[in-house]
C-alpha cells in the first residue's frame, strides 16, 4: 500500500468518516484531487467494503473545456469498472435567482447536485477532494478577509455528509502518487488566473511562505487542529444559546428573539450568527465585518433597520426577533391602468383607480395615496404600472428638478429590498407618480388645468399608507 493510500485511510479511520457497506458519492471533476481521490477510494474499497460512485457536476462555467473533462472522466472511471454520473446544472438561472456570484452559485448548486445521486443511490456520504494545501490557502484567505478562532479552523475534515478523505494529504503527494501509479488529469484553466483571491494565494503568495518555511501546509493544517479542539467548547455553548432564540425557522429564513441576543456574551453571538447564516443559507464567506454589522445591528439598530449580505440574504430587526431570510424582493409584474377604470396589484393586494372630473376637486389628495394631475398633460389613455428600475428618474413634486429614483429612494432611507414592490406609474415613458410617495411637478395641475386626472390607491391598510407602502 503506498505511503498517500495509508495516510488517507488513517484518516478515514481516525475521523470515522466511512463505515463498512456504505455507499460513497465521489464528487470527479477530473482535476489532479478528485482523480487521486477517485482512485484512491477505488483502492481502498475492498478494505473499506464500501461501493464509490463517482459523479460529474457540470456547471457550464467553461464550455470550451467541459465536453474534454466529461469525456476524461467517462475513460477514466471506465478503466476502473465503473459509469460515470453526469448532473446538469442551471447556474444562470440560480445565479439570477439568488443575486450569488457564480463561483459561491456553482458551489452551492454542485453539492445539491451531489446530494440529488446521494438520495438516488440511497448513499452514506458524498466524498470531495479538498486536500491539506487547500486548507492552509482557506486559512490564509480567511485571514485576509478577518476572520476569529472559528474561522481559523479551516475546512472541516467532515460536514454533514460532506467528507474529505484528502484533507490531510498535500498537493505534492497527490501529484507525485499519480505520476506513479501513470494516472492523467485534466487541469481547469480558471485555477490559473489570479483574478479570484484563492488562485491569487495559491499562485502568489503560498510560494512566498514557503521560502520562509517549507512546512508551511503543516504549520498551518497544525493550528487549525488546536482551533477545532478549542471551538468544540465553544460550540457546546452556541448550541445552548441557539436553543433560547429560536422563533421559527424554514428553509428560506431563521426567525431569532431579540432578547436572549441583546444580553449575550459577544463571543457566543459571533458564533451563533455565523452558524445561522452558514446552516439555514449555505453561506460561506461570511466575513468578520458581516457578522459585526449583525451585532450592531441587534444592540443598537432601530426597528425595520436591515443588513445586507451576499446576495439576497439580509437581516431585518423586528420589534422583538431578528430575521435572517434570502427570500427574493417582492417585485411587481407590470400591469396596465386605464383612463378612467382600475386595476388590482396582485403582489401588493392594492387597487389603484383613475377617474376624470371637468371640475376642480375639493380635495387635492396626500400626494401618497391620492393625487390630482392635468390630465391634459398625460399623453397615453393607458398608464403602465411597474416596478422600478435602474436608471429611473423623475421631478418631485415641489422640487421641480430631476432626480434619480435611487438616490429619493436612498433621502427616504427605503430599504433596497422593498424599492421593487413600490408602484410606479408611468406615461409614455415618464413617471407621473411613485404611488404611495410623490407625484411629478411636470404633471401638477394649475389655475389653466381644465380636465383632471384622479389617481388613488385604495385598499391599504393605515400602516401601508404611512410607510408609503
Amino acid at each position: 500500500m503506498s505511503p498517500l493510500v495509508q495516510k488517507v485511510l488513517s484518516t478515514i479511520k481516525r475521523y470515522e468518516l466511512i463505515k463498512p457497506k456504505d455507499i460513497i458519492i465521489v464528487g470527479l471533476s477530473g482535476g489532479p484531487d478528485s482523480t487521486c481521490l477517485t482512485h484512491v477510494l477505488w483502492r481502498l474499497r475492498k478494505i473499506l467494503d464500501i461501493e464509490p460512485i463517482p459523479v460529474y457536476v457540470n456547471h457550464g462555467l467553461r464550455p470550451d473545456e467541459i465536453p474534454h473533462e466529461i469525456e476524461f472522466c467517462k475513460a477514466f472511471v471506465k478503466s476502473l469498472g465503473y459509469d460515470l454520473i453526469v448532473k446538469e446544472i442551471d447556474l444562470e438561472t440560480y445565479v439570477k435567482a439568488t443575486g450569488l456570484n457564480k463561483q459561491e452559485a456553482a458551489r452551492n448548486l454542485r453539492y445539491e447536485a451531489l446530494n440529488e445521486v446521494l438520495k438516488e443511490k440511497k448513499a452514506q456520504a458524498i466524498a470531495v477532494g479538498h486536500n491539506a494545501d487547500d486548507q492552509a490557502e482557506t486559512i490564509i484567505m480567511r485571514l485576509l478577509r478577518g476572520t476569529g478562532p472559528q474561522g481559523l479552523q479551516g475546512i472541516p475534515v467532515i460536514r454533514g455528509n460532506i467528507i474529505r478523505p484528502l484533507i490531510e494529504v498535500e498537493r505534492k503527494e497527490i501529484e507525485e502518487y499519480l505520476f506513479k501509479e501513470g494516472i492523467h488529469y485534466v487541469t481547469d484553466s480558471s485555477n490559473l488566473k489570479t483574478d479570484y483571491l484563492r488562485n491569487w494565494i495559491r499562485l502568489k503568495v503560498m510560494p512566498l511562505l514557503r521560502e520562509k518555511n517549507p512546512s508551511i501546509t503543516k504549520s498551518l493544517l497544525r493550528m487549525a487542529l488546536i482551533f477545532q479542539e478549542e471551538e468544540r467548547l465553544y460550540e457546546i455553548e452556541t448550541t445552548k444559546a441557539l436553543m433560547r432564540s429560536l422563533s421559527r425557522k424554514s428553509n428560506s429564513e431563521i426567525e431569532l428573539f431579540l432578547k436572549p441576543l441583546e444580553v449575550m456574551d459577544p463571543r457566543i453571538l459571533r458564533r451563533l450568527i455565523r452558524r445561522t447564516v452558514n446552516e439555514v443559507f449555505g453561506l460561506r464567506g461570511l466575513d468578520f465585518g458581516h457578522v459585526e454589522d449583525i451585532v450592531r445591528l441587534i444592540k443598537k439598530g432601530n426597528t425595520g433597520q436591515r443588513v445586507y449580505l451576499k446576495g439576497y440574504i439580509r437581516a431585518i430587526k423586528g420589534y422583538s426577533t431578528i430575521k435572517i431570510t434570502s427570500e427574493s424582493p417582492l417585485r411587481l409584474r407590470e400591469y396596465i391602468l386605464p383612463i378612467p377604470g382600475s386595476v388590482d396589484i396582485k403582489e401588493r393586494n392594492i387597487r389603484l383607480t383613475a377617474t376624470l372630473s371637468t371640475s376642480r376637486p375639493e380635495d387635492l389628495g396626500d400626494g401618497k395615496t391620492c393625487v390630482v394631475i392635468d390630465r391634459d398633460k398625460v399623453l397615453s389613455e393607458t398608464l403602465l404600472i411597474r416596478s422600478w428600475r435602474s436608471g429611473d428618474y423623475f421631478y418631485p413634486f415641489g422640487f421641480g428638478k430631476k432626480k434619480k429614483l435611487q438616490d429619493f429612494f436612498v433621502d427616504l432611507k427605503i430599504p433596497r429590498d422593498e424599492r421593487y414592490a413600490i408602484p410606479i406609474i408611468e406615461d409614455k415613458g415618464n413617471i407621473l407618480w411613485i404611488a404611495g410617495y410623490r407625484m411629478d411637478d411636470r404633471y401638477r395641475i394649475t389655475d389653466m388645468t381644465k380636465n383632471f386626472l384622479i389617481l388613488r390607491v385604495e385598499d391599504c391598510c393605515p400602516k401601508q399608507i404611512e410607510r408609503g407602502f
